[in-house]
Formats: structure tokens, sequence, C-alpha cells
């Protein structure tokens, strides 16, 4: 079962023993250089994967100096990168314009183009099977704006750079995973965007990838739109005319689903122990349990790509760019699942 893809095939990519994973070192003013830079040496990493950083070279040696982690190396060109060893670890450097005149903290129309080709380089890489995986670390959605770049975050752009017809964003931890019918649009537009066809698709994704990482057939829980679960119409009609035909529909699928359930008592200790998988309408309706339960742990898995990618779940962090004192465990949890899933 392709847990990345679900109903599309992909090509085996080319890889040595241990998968070669591209780390795309996210808005350089945050913390995603430091990340990408301690992965490289991570012994957990190491053990099932080669990690291999997509970045600026001279920005990545700035920020090893500000961190005090070691001068990265050894480092090659993008057009070069392939042709060296692929055992090694290594910076493929991309040469983004404006690198030396990056600051911590500070956002940029520079800022925002280097994350941007940083992404795009690596899955073209992933595309043309040359890297088993993408970890993306995180960017700017207001830097990627002021570069022109017309996507709200990662999971848009990678829908387009993909050309998967359709997405969703999972979030995936040990103790709970919740997916999203809605991602980055504004809570006015939600319910304009809810419909059963859309609900039905993020289930039958988040299902094929909860049973690989739960190994077990998953057991689904899937939230409401409306306080009360819009009570029979009168606090909305969303939960009743769209959300409940689409959980009958995926129970007559074979689908073990449970819903709608009102999301203020969804996410309870008893429900919790007994859901594989949230399907949530909106982005904090889900963010917000998994966060307060996974924050250091949590990881951003990608459905229906043609491509694996996984991103830690937290931000740029700006106030902690540069210092050293960013928390690895979220972008070591991702490159772990990522490692996992490109050997189903």
């Amino acid at each position: 079962m392709k847990a990345h893809t679900m109903s599309r095939p992909r090509r085996k990519p080319r890889t040595a023993a241990r998968p070669v994973i591209a780390l795309t070192m996210g808005d350089p003013a945050g913390i995603g250089p430091e990340l990408c830079l301690a992965m490289l040496k991570d012994p957990e990493v190491l053990a099932v994967c080669t990690p291999v950083v997509f970045g600026e070279a001279l920005l990545l040696r700035r920020v090893a100096r500000a961190t005090g982690q070691p001068v990265p190396g050894p480092v090659v060109p993008f057009k070069d990168w392939t042709s060296r060893n692929n055992d090694s670890c290594r910076i493929v450097d991309l040469g983004c314009p404006g690198g030396k005149h990056v600051e911590p903290g500070r956002i940029s129309a520079d800022t925002g183009s280097a994350a941007h080709r940083c992404v795009v380089a690596a899955v073209r890489e992933a595309m043309a099977s040359r890297v088993a995986a993408v970890v993306t670390a995180p960017l700017s959605k207001e830097a990627l704006h002021l570069a022109g770049v017309p996507h709200p975050g990662h999971t848009e752009l990678l829908a387009e750079l993909t050309g998967a017809p359709s997405c969703c964003m999972m979030l995936a931890s040990e103790r709970i995973i919740t997916s999203l019918v809605t991602t980055h649009v504004a809570l006015g537009r939600v319910a304009g965007q809810i419909s059963e066809a859309r609900i039905l698709e993020v289930i039958r994704l988040t299902a094929a990838t909860a049973e690989t990482l739960r190994r077990r057939k998953p057991r689904l829980t899937v939230c409401g739109l409306n306080p009360h679960g819009g009570e029979n119409g009168l606090l909305g009609t969303e939960d009743r005319d769209i959300i409940a035909p689409a959980v009958h529909r995926a129970r007559a699928e074979g689908f073990d689903v449970e819903g709608p359930l009102p999301p203020d008592t969804a996410f309870l200790p008893g429900l919790i122990a007994r859901t594989e998988a949230y399907i949530c309408m909106y982005h904090d309706q889900g963010l917000i349990p998994f966060k307060m339960l996974a924050f250091e742990t949590g990881v951003n898995i990608t459905l229906g790509l043609p491509i694996i990618r996984t991103s830690p779940d937290h931000g740029t962090a700006f106030d902690l760019a540069w210092t050293g004192r960013a928390n690895p465990s979220s972008m070591r949890c991702a490159i772990l699942y990522a490692a996992r899933l490109s050997a189903v």
C-alpha cells in the first residue's frame, strides 16, 4: 500500500542501502537552516537514511558559525550533486541570491525566494526518483508573498509542483493523527469549501496512511463544523446536509468511521484512545488538539502527492533563529517518518 499517494503508482526511487532524503532549509531567517545542519550528524537520522540539505552554502556556513556547529561539508553544486557518492551526507548548493544579506528573524523577499527555490529543486529531484522523500523545514508565508509566490503554504505549492489533482494535510504522531478537509483559508470561507466529495476524499487518503502507520485497519472520527453539530439545522446545515452524508458513504465503502461529532467533545481522552485518526473541517480544529498533545514530536505529512513529503509541525520561530536553541525533535521525527514511508 502506497501511503503517500493511495491511488496513483509511483516509480521506485533509485536509492542506496539507506534512502536518500532531501531536506529543504526553509526560510533562511528562521530556524530551518540550523535544524538541517543538526540532522546531518544526528545518530537516529543517520541510522535510517542519508540526509542531503538543499540550500545556500554561504548562508549555511554563516548559521553554522553563529550556532557553534561544525562548518558544513562537503558542499556540491546542484548541477553536480547526483554525480557524487550517493551514500554521503552533503550540502547541495543552490546559490540562492541574497544569501549574504539575510539576517536572523528578518523577513524579506530574498528569504521567501530562497525558501521557494529549495522546495522547487527538491521536489523535482523527488519526481525524477533521485531522492526517496522530501522533508521541508518551515517557511514564512509572508516572505513567500513578498517574493511573489502565489501560494499560502507548502501544501498548495507541492500540489502545483507535482501536478497532484488533490491532496490533504495530515498531522501525525504516536498519540494523535488529524487530517484537514480545508487548510490555509480564512475561517469565513471554510463552509463554502466543504463538500461531500472532498470529505470522502480526505477519509480515503487518511485511512490508507493511518493503516500504514498503525499497522491495522483504522477507526476514524469525523468532526462536525457547527456548534453542537448544527442542532439539526438551527445553527447551520453543513453537519446534516454535507458531513453526515459523506460519513454514510464512507461506511458504505467499508471504512470504520464515526461522526460527525461536535468538536468540543470529539477530543476527550476516551475518544482519542479509540481513534486512529481524526478528519477535521478546518485548520485550527485539527491543529489545536494536535499541538497540545504532540507539539515537539508532531509531523506534517502531505497525502495525495506522487512523492513522499513530511515536515516538522512548527513554524519558523524567528525569535530563536541562529541561536542554537531550536528544538530538533520534530524535524528528526519528520525525517524518521519519511524514511519509514519510503520503505513501504
